[in-house]
């Protein structure tokens, strides 16, 4: 995502990648790695590996593997230029022919890096965010349609729809194997800046006192971040109620152990979900990834690092929503959740 705050430790990496065209969407599974999240991407018979971005929309090749342009590439001649919270890039914009697994994309409006920061190990990103996060990224032009866009635009899929779940990215639709019960959809929030992304109004509670984190706020829904983030104070609040203290190794709460721990719960409308301990810890076997004692508990949650009333008090990062069925539908202009099947 474009705002400054921590850009992800996240993980996904797409397997053997390939596309089912089914009623009207496609679905292109991923594997889980905990350390970045790669989509395999073709483009003039190259295939690279982009960051899944649902926090921002620009998709753009270059990081590391050159891009060579081939018969259906097009230079537009204007630049490009995308700022993250961790990074940035900045080179020139193609058109070209994208493919995502069996689906051709013809003229995607692509990046190709003349430099980037901090995106090692990839080779640029895949952005799966709201097409007015483009805006003013490329010299001349107002914003951008994004992949899903053009899918949609190109009769592709039939509604103008992404949904992550159970280690797929779904275009066009929600895979119904994917979920169980029913989606609540939420409106895209009108406060600032969360209503550039995928934001929504939500609170947040812990344990079963409901003792309170947040009142409803507006937030964003951002798999491009692992953590989940509160704002500052809610922060301090979550360190208290379980007794964690923010390890300055790895950056992330730690404790002896995760026996005493309650669920959070985030409510949405009248529909309130369960984020168990399980979902927000830090899983035990990554501990040494992230340079962490073996033997102690982290949690994957985090400081945002602005107090709340901002216009975006939380984010929902990757480690927890990975867990439940997400949709970003750009049509209707909301996002919805559903429990994971």
């Amino acid at each position: 995502m474009k705002l400054a705050h921590e850009k992800s430790m996240l993980a996904i990496a797409l397997a053997t990648c390939f596309v089912a065209e089914v009623q009207g969407y496609i679905t292109v599974p991923f594997e889980d790695k905990f350390v970045n999240g790669e989509v395999a991407v073709d483009i003039e018979k190259v295939t690279y590996r982009l960051l899944l971005d649902t926090g921002s929309s620009n998709t753009w090749v270059g990081a590391g593997k050159p891009f060579t342009p081939g018969p259906n590439s097009k230079d537009t001649g204007k630049t490009v230029l995308v700022e993250y919270g961790s990074g940035s890039m900045s080179g020139k914009e193609f058109l070209d022919d994208v493919t995502l697994g069996s689906a051709i994309i013809q003229g995607q409006s692509i990046g190709v890096a003349s430099s980037s920061k901090g995106f090692d190990g990839v080779d640029g990103v895949l952005g799966l965010g709201q097409t007015e996060l483009t805006k003013g990224t490329v010299s001349g032009e107002d914003i951008i349609p994004t992949v899903t866009d053009n899918l949609f635009s190109q009769g592709t899929i039939s509604e103008n729809i992404a949904s992550i779940a159970g280690g797929e990215i779904c275009f066009g639709g929600v895979n119904p194997e994917k979920f169980k019960g029913d989606i609540t959809y939420a409106p895209i929030t009108s406060t600032s800046p969360a209503s550039q992304f995928w934001g929504i109004d939500a609170a947040f509670t812990y344990g079963s006192s409901g003792t309170s984190l947040l009142a409803s706020t507006a937030g964003i829904i951002d798999h491009s971040s692992t953590l989940t983030l509160l704002a500052s104070g809610s922060y301090s609040d979550f360190l208290k109620l379980t007794g964690a203290t923010q390890d300055q190794t790895t950056g992330l709460p730690v404790m002896d152990s995760c026996d005493e721990l309650e669920p959070i719960f985030f409510q949405i409308g009248d529909v309130t979900f369960e984020v168990p301990v399980g979902l927000y810890r830090w899983p035990a076997d990554q501990n040494s990834q992230i340079g962490g004692d073996a033997n102690k508990c982290y949690l994957a949650v985090g400081d945002i690092g602005t107090p709340s009333g901002e216009g975006l008090d939380f984010t929902l990062g990757y480690n927890t929503m990975k867990h439940f069925t997400v949709v970003f539908d750009t049509g209707n202009q909301r996002v919805g959740i559903a429990n994971a099947a």
